[in-house]
């Protein structure tokens, strides 16, 4: 009898194991976003790479900090919450502080947000509600990381933009002047980067520039027996003290973080750092600190070495907490979202 019931059970749960299964292929077919991939606009919008090089090449053109202030906008984004959108949105009534307007953000460049504009609008001309903001993001970035002399690295696309943009998301979530590296280290590991991938992604100060207040604490008055921080290259410091003489009455003034070739992507910054050329003291302290010393070290010497790690840090955070599906939409405009009363918290 026990052998007869074992064999009716399991008459009756094969034809049923079987149905479970073409259900949930089913649902997985009509429910599933379809993963991230390079030709994920090919049949919907097969003009978006061309535009967005089009208006990538114009801008960078008309205005060279333009990569700088992109990639800076791109790397702000994907660290909070992930790549998302969300420091393209602005504040509005039902949303009075967006993360955009978070302290750290408001010195984020305009440029970068004036090239997604353009780059959305033309878009939503050519295929209207077909391309992501963070996908439009994601790949300027890279355009133009290879435009000033970096290395090009892949990019798939499919991202949806996000609902939730809020200033008080952000504190925690990027690196400060003032930090320790441990501080930093620890930032980076808490959202699965290594120490490795950190250092080739600071590698990104190749391009750009710091505002004044950001470093003035190492050429105005130091310590008390030392008004220079002794890390940095005297001469260097000298250049510094006069160029941000007045930067408590304007606030604007800044310097390139790479001195010498300040325009290209190159391993000049980490060259830099090895001769007291830092313009951050958190980026000068990788040239000391035993976990980095070393990275720094291999990639002074060896650009290609660079490239690599960076190319292979830049897809990892191009997907970091990535949104698909109904988790978002995709913007009519970037800096707000589709219905400007929804901001989900």
């Amino acid at each position: 009898m026990a052998g007869l019931l074992s064999a009716e059970a399991n008459y009756i749960s094969k034809p049923f194991s079987i149905l479970i299964l073409v259900i949930i292929s089913l649902l997985g077919v009509y429910a599933k976003e379809p993963d991230l991939s390079t030709d994920y606009y090919k049949k919907t919008c097969p003009v978006f790479e061309e535009l967005v090089n089009r208006h990538v090449t114009a801008k960078q053109t008309e205005m060279p900090t333009t990569a700088a202030a992109v990639l800076r906008v791109f790397f702000h984004d994907c660290m909070i919450d992930g790549c998302d959108g969300s420091t393209l949105v602005a504040s509005n009534a039902f949303n009075p502080k967006a993360e955009r307007d978070a302290e750290i953000n408001l010195s984020l460049p305009g440029d970068a947000f004036d090239l997604v504009t353009r780059i959305k609008t033309d878009l939503e001309l050519h295929c209207p509600g077909i391309v992501s903001c963070t996908d439009i993001l994601a790949t300027s970035t890279r355009n133009l990381v290879k435009m000033t002399g970096g290395p090009f690295y892949e990019i798939k696309f499919g991202r949806k933009d996000g609902l939730v943009s809020q200033a008080s998301r952000v504190p925690g979530n990027l690196a400060l002047p003032n930090m320790t590296m441990t501080q930093i280290i620890a930032q980076f590991e808490s959202k699965g980067f290594t120490v490795q991938e950190m250092v080739a992604l600071v590698g990104a100060h190749t391009i750009g520039f710091s505002h004044c207040k950001e470093f003035s604490h190492r050429i105005f008055n130091f310590g008390k027996n030392q008004p220079i921080d002794p890390k940095i290259n005297p001469k260097y410091a000298e250049g510094l003290k006069k160029l941000c003489a007045n930067y408590t009455k304007d606030p604007t003034m800044a310097a390139f973080n790479d001195v010498m070739t300040p325009g290209k992507f190159d391993n000049m910054y980490y060259r830099n750092l090895q001769r007291g050329l830092g313009l951050l003291a958190t980026d000068q302290a990788m040239a000391d600190d035993p976990r980095t010393k070393s990275i720094v070290d291999v990639y002074a010497a060896n650009e290609t070495a660079f490239f690599d790690d960076f190319s292979k840090a830049m897809e990892k955070v191009s997907v970091f907490k990535i949104i698909t599906g109904n988790d978002g939409e995709v913007r009519h405009r970037c800096d707000q979202f589709n219905n400007i009363k929804e901001a989900r918290n």
